[in-house]
């Protein structure tokens, strides 16, 4: 077993990658209360830390052979505000002062693509030169979840740092078009990950269920099926998905239902209320997957000529957790909408498995 440090951990997407490939978690730091409760019913809450990163004592943090984590994203992302005085954008520097107290062999860091272009990206390749990391080799890239076996594409910087060597981003093991031999497979569509499910949720709120955990008491703990819960949309909305075909969005929807803020706007856009398809990937899981107005979150099954077989839904917690490739095993704390975060801001756990697959041999 390698030991690993999850920083920014979340609920734990990049910590279930890396166990899979046979790391263990020795600490983790996470400051929102019901990720952190969420991480700890998977990993343990004895190493698990519910707090603020700047709060961390140099003795709080043991030798480790990787630390992982993504710094929070806000300031970077194209959602966000891109303001470069945002302080979210300077936590990345408490990232590398538990680097340098870990001293780990490797280190990954992960957070949206647009984070390559800004000035903090830059003041962090400063530090290879004469910082932090001036005995760390850095690679670096922007990296698919679906060139990795994910059902998902979702595009993330990945920083990789290694002091035992150059350690060079991992190849994709799936293409949207491979192109000859088999050593690269097709991409994965979502029926690999949510087909077979009930396609009508049987309820639409989680069971009343708490557990204790940092003195707290939070909601929960869930798992599989009882994160299976759906909507009650509007008869508008029922009728807004019912002209969707898989692949297809707003521009599908008759002009008489849509309101005017879409009729008035004949461009861009294009994935608002939109469906999947089972034969391809879905668009990037975000925190409000629940809600086709904000993305292609309509469940793939639609059929042309039996409307019998349509599902007008947005995708439930359980199935975004599945294309976000969580184990079926995985345990979930927190109210809807705190889990629904949880969900969407984590790393797709197949692309933190290929990672952690990649680092490995370096090790022994």
């Amino acid at each position: 077993m390698l030991d690993v440090i999850d920083l920014f951990a979340g609920c734990g997407g990049m910590s279930a990658g890396f166990a899979a490939e046979g790391y263990q978690s020795v600490l983790a730091v996470e400051y929102n209360l019901h990720a952190a409760a969420t991480y700890a019913a998977n990993f343990g809450e004895d190493h698990t830390i519910w707090g603020d990163i700047r709060d961390v004592r140099p003795d709080q943090v043991p030798p480790a052979d990787v630390v992982i984590g993504g710094p929070p994203c806000q300031g970077f992302s194209n959602l966000g505000s891109k303001d470069i005085n945002d302080p979210r954008n300077q936590l990345w520097r408490e990232y590398l002062r538990v680097v340098g107290l870990a001293k780990p062999k490797a280190f990954v860091i992960e957070n949206v693509d647009r984070f390559m272009k800004s000035a903090e990206f830059e003041l962090l390749l400063n530090e290879v030169d004469h910082g932090t990391l001036q005995n760390y080799e850095l690679r670096f890239g922007l990296l698919n979840a679906a060139d990795y076996g994910v059902a998902q594409r979702r595009i993330r910087t990945i920083v990789i740092g290694s002091r035992i060597g150059p350690i060079e981003l991992p190849e994709v093991t799936h293409a949207k078009a491979p192109q000859g031999g088999a050593e690269v497979k097709r991409w994965a569509g979502t029926e690999t990950r949510i087909k077979g499910l009930p396609l009508r949720p049987q309820t639409t709120a989680l069971a009343a269920s708490v557990t204790e955990v940092f003195g707290k008491v939070v909601p929960g703990v869930y798992k599989g099926l009882d994160l299976h819960v759906g909507r009650n949309p509007t008869q508008l909305s029922l009728d807004r998905y019912d002209h969707v075909p898989p692949g297809g969005g707003r521009f599908d929807i008759p002009d008489e239902l849509l309101p005017r803020c879409w009729r008035e706007k004949p461009t861009g856009t294009t994935d608002v209320m939109g469906r999947m398809r089972w034969d391809f990937p879905s668009h990037t899981i975000r925190t409000e997957f629940y809600k086709p107005e904000k993305g292609a979150y309509l469940h793939p099954q639609w059929e042309k000529r039996a409307k019998s077989r349509r599902v007008n839904r947005p995708i439930t917690h359980l199935e975004a957790a599945r294309l976000q490739d969580f184990p079926e095993e995985f345990l979930w704390c927190g109210s809807k909408n705190e889990i629904a975060r949880q969900i969407g801001n984590a790393v797709p756990v197949g692309l933190a498995r290929a990672i952690a697959r990649q680092l490995r041999p370096h090790f022994d």
